[in-house]
């Protein structure tokens, strides 16, 4: 892989988006990506969650939704204040600003642990699957969603991507060098679509890693 872009790029990025982000995700990918990621997780009321990359709050709303308990981080802090405005007053929900790659989360405190379309924002790859391993319980389980590997250079100029996307199995590879016995990757039936600023359109598969500690 060949790193793309810079942290304060991306981070800005973000923070100008972040009061729009939800009419834009819609344009992105689907509210199916979510329920499948928690659906391979096998979610249970009461359980604590965590959303690494929470953004506005996309699998945020269906964690609460489904009665888990849910520490949302990010570290633009625009995104963090319209978090706390959709879900600051909802029972079981706690905001964190911080680093994607060193998580504010203590050490074996989560049952199962989320990234959604975060993994290619990440500097370094393996160190968020490394901390994933960390806040985790023993039998916790992490699911990982992002989009394959791709060509379009405009994901990188425009979005600010800092990777062009990943194969499914170097991403598994990951979670297995942190430790993770029992790690499986596939596609997850869902894309994500975006247009450039010429009228360029991509079309990429969105994949999953499903890890249990």
């Amino acid at each position: 892989m060949a790193l793309m872009k810079g942290t304060e790029s991306s981070a800005r990025y973000f923070d100008e988006v972040a009061g729009e982000w939800d009419t834009l995700r819609k344009g992105y990918f689907r509210d199916e990506v979510r329920e499948k990621a928690l659906d391979l997780a096998r979610v249970r009321p009461g359980e604590r969650a965590a959303d690494i990359g929470a953004g506005t709050g996309f699998l945020t709303e269906a964690l609460l939704g489904r009665g888990l308990e849910v520490v949302a981080v990010d570290r633009s802090s625009a995104m963090l204040a319209e978090l706390e405005r959709k879900f600051g007053r909802r029972p079981g929900f706690r905001g964190l600003g911080g680093d994607t790659e060193a998580l504010p989360i203590e050490t074996g405190t989560i049952d199962c642990c989320f990234a959604n379309m975060v993994l290619h924002h990440v500097e370094n790859p393996p160190k968020l699957v490394g901390e994933f391993f960390r806040v985790l319980k023993p039998g916790g389980r992490a699911v990982l969603t992002d989009f394959e590997q791709h060509g379009f250079d405009f994901f990188l100029t425009e979005y600010y991507d800092r990777w062009p996307g990943f194969h499914p199995a170097e991403v598994a590879a990951m979670f297995r060098a942190a430790g993770f016995p029992s790690v499986e990757e596939g596609s997850l039936g869902e894309v994500c679509q975006a247009e450039s600023s010429e009228g360029a359109r991509a079309i990429v598969p969105i994949f999953f890693v499903r890890a249990a500690r």
